[in-house]
């Protein structure tokens, strides 16, 4: 799964977690933090309220659209008999040119002075290295889960990196553990072990039990992995980046998904695949072009998804963002459903119930953290004199 589908956190500072629309207007002043300034570079403040909501919702289809067809795609292309998973994995990254549209068609601020120095390259390409290569492993994790799990069952298991994230950010990021928080992890931590331990779960047509296991495992790990990459990076953009930019964000998008990339395109050959990749194209289920194209659509999708994450980032916070990625995984099952007729036993529905919960959960926790930020700036404009709450 491309660590796109929410980067958590990457504009927030260790103590401030909520946002909405009234936090992005009055976001006209560099935010300090300890290590100095941090800057944003889209002046958003002059946005109307309907031209908010519209940007907010473009994106919010943006990455569920995006997230969901990456996933119903990736199950497409093991069910008509793809069954490269390093090729799989590829396509999670390789699309990431794209990004480069967005990060070009977004004017830059040309307010240098407010901005800290920026780091050395040599550290720079530490960071984008190692989380690019920990990324290429995630998603090999991923791609893993997905080949001997149906889309459904994978999607609510992926569901517990929303838990994993709240546990990451704790130890790492200073994230405070409130109880709403805590029911969430509880909750969707329940919801994995249901899945888990359901004797009926169904993989794909094939898969045995064992498989099914290693599968479950992989996802779970991946989940857990994908989490650990958002609280690094955030760390990144606190403790060498030192910037809150768009631009910033969609660069990091970019190398660490290069990196990826690359590390993918290796594996792929070191481990053989690819000498089954013409073999695979010529038996796939719907014909070369289909297979050729769903490959590609994947990889596009994938992106799509990516710039819906960084739009809500930007636009509203980093723990809407996540929390929108993580929702979006309850619209899989049921597509899977619909194109794939999986079954959705009383323990998956079950399942995803509790997921939801955990969502809400989350969700409410957000809002009293926007409440709370909405109510500080008030206090700040009244003292200004220039109150408009």
């Amino acid at each position: 799964m491309e660590f796109s589908a929410s980067i958590q956190k990457a504009f927030s500072t260790a103590e401030v977690t909520g946002g909405g629309y009234s936090e992005v207007r009055d976001r006209e002043e560099p935010i300090m933090s300890d290590d100095g300034p941090l800057t944003n570079e889209l002046h958003l403040s002059k946005l109307g309220r309907s031209q908010w909501w519209i940007l907010v919702l473009v994106n919010i289809f943006f990455l569920i659209a995006g997230q969901a067809a990456a996933v119903l795609l990736g199950r497409f292309y093991y069910d008509q008999g793809g069954n490269s998973k390093w090729l799989a994995t590829l396509v999670q990254t390789a699309a990431f040119p794209i990004l480069f549209i967005p990060l070009y068609l977004i004017p830059s601020s040309q307010k240098a002075s407010a901005s800290p120095s920026p780091p050395s390259f040599r550290i720079l390409a530490s960071v984008y290295f190692f989380l690019g290569v920990l990324l290429a492993g995630d998603n090999m994790l991923y791609s893993t889960g997905l080949l001997y799990l149906s889309a459904s069952t994978y999607s609510l298991i992926c569901a517990t990196q929303l838990a994993f994230n709240a546990i990451f950010s704790y130890f790492l990021n200073s994230q405070k553990f409130t109880a709403l928080i805590l029911n969430s992890v509880v909750v969707l931590s329940l919801s994995a072990a249901l899945i888990g331990v359901n004797d009926h779960s169904e993989g794909p047509s094939g898969v045995s039990k064992w498989k099914y296991i290693i599968g479950f495992s992989c996802t779970l790990g991946a989940s857990a992995i994908y989490s650990l990459l958002l609280s690094l990076m955030q760390l990144s953009f606190q403790k060498v980046l030192k910037k809150e930019t768009f631009s910033v964000v969609l660069e990091m998008q970019i190398w660490t998904s290069l990196v990826a990339t690359c590390v993918s395109v290796l594996a792929l050959f070191a481990s053989g695949e690819w000498k089954t990749l013409h073999g695979e194209m010529e038996s796939f289920g719907e014909g070369r072009a289909s297979y050729v194209l769903t490959l590609v659509f994947t990889a596009v999708c994938w992106q799509v998804c990516s710039v819906g994450v960084v739009g809500l980032i930007f636009i509203v916070s980093s723990l809407f963002s996540n929390v929108i990625s993580t929702v979006g995984l309850a619209v899989t099952p049921v597509a899977s459903v619909i194109v794939f007729h999986d079954k959705m036993n009383g323990v998956k529905v079950i399942a995803m119930l509790l997921a939801l919960w955990g969502f809400a959960s989350y969700i409410y926790q957000n809002y009293l953290d926007d409440s709370k930020a909405r109510r500080m700036q008030c206090n700040v404009d009244e003292t200004r004199n220039d109150s408009v709450c």
